[in-house]
């Protein structure tokens, strides 16, 4: 019997018990990144989101694919390379490269397709001239439109009136458009500009179409979940639905449609102008080896609410998983069911804060109980946590030493602290117990614990 998988479907506005169109293959697609510069940590919210989404769906499917795409041509992107003298073929390897290693590192999976939009030049060609074909969108000066009043039901997806979606987005009046709502399809790219060549002129696409023809060409015409953050329902979403579905004589892109909340750091909206922008990769650089802690943070509110994120609330995180780790040393954990209280709480609508509940009751059995702490790996493991074998023994890479801090000096490496532990040890065999007591304590004050045992010293970060 399939399990009961319930999820928020944002376009009917509840919830709803999941059944994919095919019973052995689920087929998941989540808006990614326009690469250009390195991704806040409000951009790492959805990827963790989904990933602990697949986790679940490869638990209990036999079959996942799962998609997620990079944005690399898009008129930030044009800005970026112009400002800096680059190539913009330069600037979006380098940043989708930095982005998939700062998402690794929180530990989170790549998925099985990652669809570039400059692969997708022809389908979106493609796509345009059948919805011109269809009457749903028209040619102006260079412009291909689409043609929102001739789509009924606009609008359904945020369930707002086209009025208040107009004013909210502050659509641009042109004077291409025959209407105000219509949105971009193709557009005209001057000389300096990046294009290609199409029926309507050297151009390039609108950022909407982008998605509709890469799901397309991956997956056909509907797939079962399309996800991404709650900024993404009005345009992008609502215009992917308006595209496919007007390509498809009516056929649904997606049959579940679900949105993670905003993000706040330490209360406040997250600004540049603030001061309290935050990168993933600058957080990978103060809690360097530490992914899996600013992965727990994201995960501790329910993903449809807002989550508020500190550098108080990783360290926390940490300390819950140094917990885990500790309880869970030299366990293996393979072939063992993960409890069924974390699957139900995951099973509805992905409650992670009932599920962290739960982890922490089976650790707290698991202090005397060698069960519990198999289930406390194998449920960790789903939770995409308790899966490093040196999460006590990272140590800050050189190339990441942030001259700002205080955490460790750029001199500290593994060799050296095993070069010290030796010194101490010889130091101990010839009794020079103040020497070794020095040592010891000068690692403690640069944040490394010398773990004293019958089989030799070990060490630790704290």
């Amino acid at each position: 019997m399939r399990p009961n998988l319930r999820l928020y479907n944002t376009l009917s506005k509840q919830k709803e018990d999941f059944k994919p169109i095919n019973a052995d293959h689920v087929t998941l697609y989540v808006c990614g990144p326009t690469v250009y510069d390195f991704a806040h940590v409000g951009n790492a919210r959805p990827v963790v989101v989904f990933d602990l989404l697949v986790r679940l769906l490869r638990h209990d499917y036999k079959r996942v694919t799962y998609a997620r795409n990079i944005t690399d041509i898009d008129d930030k992107i044009i800005e970026a390379a112009q400002k800096s003298g680059q190539p913009i073929s330069e600037i979006t390897e380098k940043y989708t490269r930095i982005y998939e290693e700062d998402m690794r590192a929180l530990n989170a999976r790549m998925p099985d397709i990652r669809p570039r939009a400059t692969e997708y030049i022809d389908q979106m060609i493609a796509m345009t001239s059948r919805l011109i074909d269809k009457g749903h969108a028209y040619e102006k000066d260079g412009h291909v439109l689409f043609s929102v009043p001739s789509m009924a039901d606009y609008g359904a997806l945020s369930g707002r009136k086209l009025g208040d979606m107009i004013a909210g987005a502050r659509v641009d009046v042109a004077s291409y458009k025959k209407d105000a709502a219509d949105f971009i399809l193709w557009k005209p790219s001057t000389d300096n500009q990046p294009g290609w060549d199409s029926p309507w002129g050297r151009g390039r696409p609108g950022w909407h179409l982008e998605c509709s023809c890469m799901i397309e060409d991956n997956f056909g015409k509907t797939i079962d979940i399309h996800g991404g953050g709650l900024d993404l329902i009005f345009p992008h979403h609502e215009n992917e639905i308006a595209q496919s579905r007007c390509a498809h004589d009516g056929a649904p892109l997606a049959n579940y449609w679900m949105h993670n909340g905003y993000l706040t750091v330490e209360g406040e909206k997250m600004s540049k102008s603030l001061g309290n922008f935050v990168t993933v990769h600058e957080l990978l650089e103060e809690f360097p080896g530490k992914g899996e802690a600013i992965r727990m943070c994201l995960l501790s509110a329910h993903y449809r609410q807002p989550v508020d994120f500190s550098r108080e609330g990783i360290k926390q995180a940490q300390k819950q998983l140094d917990r885990w780790y500790r309880l869970t040393k030299n366990v293996k954990a393979e072939g063992i069911k993960v409890p069924e209280e974390v699957l139900a709480a995951l099973r509805d609508d992905l409650n992670t804060p009932r599920a962290i509940a739960a982890l922490n009751a089976l650790a707290k059995k698991a202090v005397t109980d060698d069960t519990a702490k198999k289930q406390l790996k194998s449920a960790a493991n789903l939770f995409g946590v308790l899966e490093q074998d040196d999460w006590f023994t990272q140590v800050i890479h050189l190339e990441y030493i942030d001259s700002k801090s205080k955490l460790f000096p750029p001199t500290l490496s593994k060799e050296r602290i095993e070069k010290n532990i030796a010194e101490r040890t010889e130091a101990k065999k010839n009794k020079d117990f103040a020497s070794a007591d020095q040592i010891r304590n000068d690692l403690a004050e640069q944040g490394i614990a010398l773990l004293d045992g019958p089989d030799g010293t070990t060490w630790e970060r704290k």
